[in-house]
């Protein structure tokens, strides 16, 4: 970590904890708020302040979750990418039910999501795919992501086999790679506070309206 990101570290640790979360109201944005929170965790030279955390779950209830990178977030939801092949994607497909959580540590900040997942058209995946390092794109074509895999030897054949192909050409977007975005029915936000008296906000969707209530930590 760079001096100048430790020094923006250290000047926001624990900022929240002093400040809190506002009394809980409906004329509040949750939207609004996560964008503020997210811009304060960037401006705080926390490393990928973008992580979260995807829970998804079989149709049977078997739940499964990992790290992922946000996109974008908007009063249309959280968009994140993968390969469609993937074990989330498939999970996703068949239970579009999922969960999300962003942890920022040294702001003791803490914003849960829940809510329907939902594929984004192939256009905006475009669009998106080709912000991508030529490198990347050339890996999603690469990875049969989640299937089983003999050797890192055969990734790597995979990768320069596709390299060659697109060697004079743009790196398409595949068709089994795109975006989801979830549309979120619940956010909660935690804020730590002095003798593990934390703030919790909770927002619910009703409608095109979002009702709050404050929880006990």
């Amino acid at each position: 970590m760079s001096l100048l990101r430790s020094l923006r570290l250290l000047a926001t640790l624990g900022k929240g904890v002093v400040r809190g979360l506002p009394e809980a109201s409906t004329d509040r944005d949750p939207i609004n708020l996560f964008n503020e929170w997210f811009e304060a965790a960037k401006d705080s030279g926390i490393l990928m302040p973008e992580a979260m955390c995807l829970a998804t779950a079989t149709p049977d209830g078997t739940p499964s979750a990992r790290m992922v990178l946000l996109k974008q977030a908007d009063n249309d939801g959280f968009v994140f990418y993968t390969n469609y092949g993937s074990r989330k994607a498939r999970e996703l497909d068949a239970n579009n039910r999922a969960a999300l959580v962003f942890q920022w540590f040294p702001l003791q900040r803490q914003v849960r999501v829940e809510g329907r997942v939902y594929r984004i058209s192939r256009q905006e995946s475009a669009q998106y795919f080709h912000t991508r390092a030529r490198g990347s794109r050339i890996g999603a074509w690469a990875s049969r992501q989640s299937a089983a895999l003999a050797s890192r030897g055969e990734l790597e054949q995979r990768f320069q086999a596709c390299k060659q192909r697109f060697a004079d050409a743009e790196v398409p977007l595949p068709e089994f790679w795109g975006g989801y975005r979830l549309r979120p029915e619940r956010l909660e936000f935690w804020q730590g506070r002095a003798d593990r008296l934390h703030d919790r906000l909770q927002f619910t969707r009703q409608g095109d309206q979002w009702s709050a209530v404050r929880l006990y930590p």
